[in-house]
Parts: C-alpha cells; structure tokens; sequence
C-alpha cells in the first residue's frame, strides 16, 4: 500500500455541535460569573435601582453640561447621597439609639406592658367582658404574660440585629462603595449598556421592549410608589405619636412606614391598637385626635401621592403586590420588598406576551 497515496479529508465538523458546544460555554460561564458577583447582588440591585431613579436628573443636568458626562454622573451621585445615602444614615443611628432607649425602659420596669395591659382592661366596659373571652383574652394573666414576652423578645431581636450589623459593618460599606461605583457607570453608560443587553438578548424586538418597559416601570413603582408613600406615611404617623406624647415616637413611625408597603395591612395596624389602648385608658381625646389623623392624613395619603407619584396605568393589583412581597420578603430579606414585585411583574408580562403570540400566531408577539 503507497503510504504516499492521498488521504481523505477528515468529515466536516457539524455547526449544530459546534453551536451546541458554544452555547454550554455561555452559559458555564454566565453561571460562574453570577456565583462571582453574588456577595454583591444586593448592591448591584440598589446600584439599578439608583441609576433608573436618577436617570432624570442625570440627563437634565447633562444637558446643562453637555460635554462633561463623567462631571454630570458624579453631580448625580452626590445628589444620591445627599438625598438618599445621609438621611437613611441618620434616621437608622436615630432609631438604634430610641430602641436601645425604649428596651432600656422595659429593663428597668419604668415601661412594664404587663401593668399597662391590666389597666386597659380593667378600663373597658362590662359588657366587652364575654367577646375578651371569644377571642381569648378572659385570662388576663396569660394575656399579659403572651404580650410582655412577644414585646421583650422582639426588642431582644432587634438589638441582635444591630450587633450584627455592627459586625459586619466593613461588608456593609464594601457593598455601599459597589454600589455607588456601579450607579456612577449606570448613570453615565445605562443607556450604551442596555442597548447592547438588548441586541444580545435573544428575543424579538416587541418582546424585548415589553420587558424592558415592565421592568424600569415596576421599579419606578415600588420605589415611588411605595417607598416615598411609606416614607410619607411613617413621617406623619411618627410627627403625630409625638404631638401625643406617645412614647417611641420614631419606632412607631418607622413601624407604620414598614407595614405601609404591604397593602390591605398598612398603617392602620400600628395606629388602630394605640387608639384603642387610648380609649380604654381614658386618654379620649389623644384617642380621637389619633383616630381622625389615622383616617383623614395618614391613611389618605396612599390615595393621593401613589397616582401622582406612579399613575393608576402601571400598578399591579393589590393582592399580587402582597403575596410576593412577603413571599420576597422572606426569601431575600429586605431587598424582597422590591425583588417579589419586580419577579411579579415580568411574570406577568411574559405572560401577556405568550398569551398574544398564541392568539395573533407564533410568528410575533404584538
């Protein structure tokens, strides 16, 4: 046999394994990149965050200045801390000194719940006495024994919480320097980014302009529309707690801000059981004035900042808002108040868009 002969050409290799081959490549490599940035994935959703809020002003001020990006995104970041950054700071060194304060108190007995709950039943009238009873409160030592232990347990809790955090304030500020970095490039560079994010995605122009618009608007949505309200409601409820002299007037307030963002809970769940121990222990008038306040300002104010702030076109139903707030509160922690609605509202324009792309055919998603 002449080892000289021609020798046949090696087949040709096949595009679908050699696309097959790549595509296992991306995605190795996206999920090693994700397991990369995963200490700082709250940053870099605060850093979105704060880049889409801004990006208003950033565009106003670069239009002042039109040849100086890098000076127009580093006004805006400092607009960021001003406006954002400092005040959170003050308002959580203000509240860690009232609970250490308030729990100081229960220590000491100078605020013992247990007493305050006995006066306020013996207040109420006799005929309250059977429904106590429905509802489990006839036995009033085990009630104020069930109060003053769930109280000191949840001041317990938060002063843990501040320990920790304490701990790890060299992670906090880490993730608050990756943050602002982030914003800085987001602000000055969003728009490049994200027109490159959306010629790589593979989808269809009307599917991914869908799901860009969704996103950017229930981000707006939450923040606008429920943290500024929450931020609102929790100031007016604080303002007023302390006009009455109710003690922890900013626990109070920061309490009515949190529950605000839950709908069908809000405020009311924090002001009604104050109104009411008011009126059991004879203070009717504070009672009153807190009741009027309640209904008439704090709780109007969801109605009318949120359609200003938002407009009634963009908001997911209530009950969707609820369930996955709390469901993202308790898979991500705090970063679920916006994680749970966001994830709610891409599920529900994925959907709007399968349902018309099975409705006007499978070539395109209207």
């Amino acid at each position: 046999m002449d080892s000289h002969a021609p020798q046949s050409p090696p087949p040709p290799f096949s595009p679908k394994i050699e696309d097959g081959f790549f595509l296992g490549v991306v995605l190795l490599v996206s999920v090693a990149f994700f397991l990369v940035i995963q200490p700082f994935l709250a940053a870099i959703l605060w850093g979105v965050i704060a880049a889409i809020l801004f990006a208003p002003v950033y565009r106003n001020i670069l239009a002042a200045i039109p040849t100086h990006q890098n000076a127009a995104a580093l006004i805006t970041l400092f607009l960021i801390l001003v406006i954002v950054i400092v005040p959170a700071f003050v308002l959580g060194a203000a509240l860690l000194q009232e609970a250490a304060h308030f729990y100081g108190k229960i220590q000491s007995g100078e605020i013992d719940f247990a007493r305050l709950f006995s006066q306020a039943m013996a207040s109420l009238p006799e005929w309250t006495r059977p429904y106590l009873g429905r509802i489990g409160l006839s036995n009033f030592d085990a009630a104020q024994a069930m109060l003053t232990k769930g109280i000191t347990s949840s001041f317990r809790m938060l002063a843990a919480q501040a320990f920790q955090i304490g701990q790890s304030a060299f992670s906090f500020f880490m993730a608050l320097g990756v943050m602002l970095y982030l914003s800085y490039f987001l602000l000055r560079d969003g728009e490049k980014l994200s027109q490159r994010i959306a010629v790589a995605a593979p989808l269809r122009a009307s599917q991914r302009q869908a799901l860009i618009q969704q996103f950017v608007i229930v981000i707006r949505a939450t923040i606008k529309g429920s943290l500024v309200v929450a931020i609102v409601q929790g100031l007016i409820g604080g303002i007023v707690f302390w006009a009455l002299g109710i003690q922890g007037a900013l626990l109070w307030g920061v309490l009515m801000g949190a529950f605000s963002l839950l709908p069908a809970i809000g405020t009311a769940i924090v002001w009604v059981p104050v109104a009411i121990f008011l009126f059991a222990s004879g203070a009717i008038w504070k009672a009153i004035i807190l009741v009027a306040c309640g209904v008439m300002i704090i709780g109007m104010v969801d109605n009318v900042l949120r359609p200003i702030l938002v407009g009634r076109d963009t908001r997911i139903p209530d009950y969707v808002v609820l369930i996955t707030t709390l469901g993202g509160i308790e898979l991500f922690g705090f970063n679920g108040i916006v994680i749970g609605p966001v994830i709610a509202a891409l599920f529900i324009a994925t959907w709007n868009i399968f349902t018309r792309m099975r409705l006007t055919g499978s070539g395109a998603a209207g």
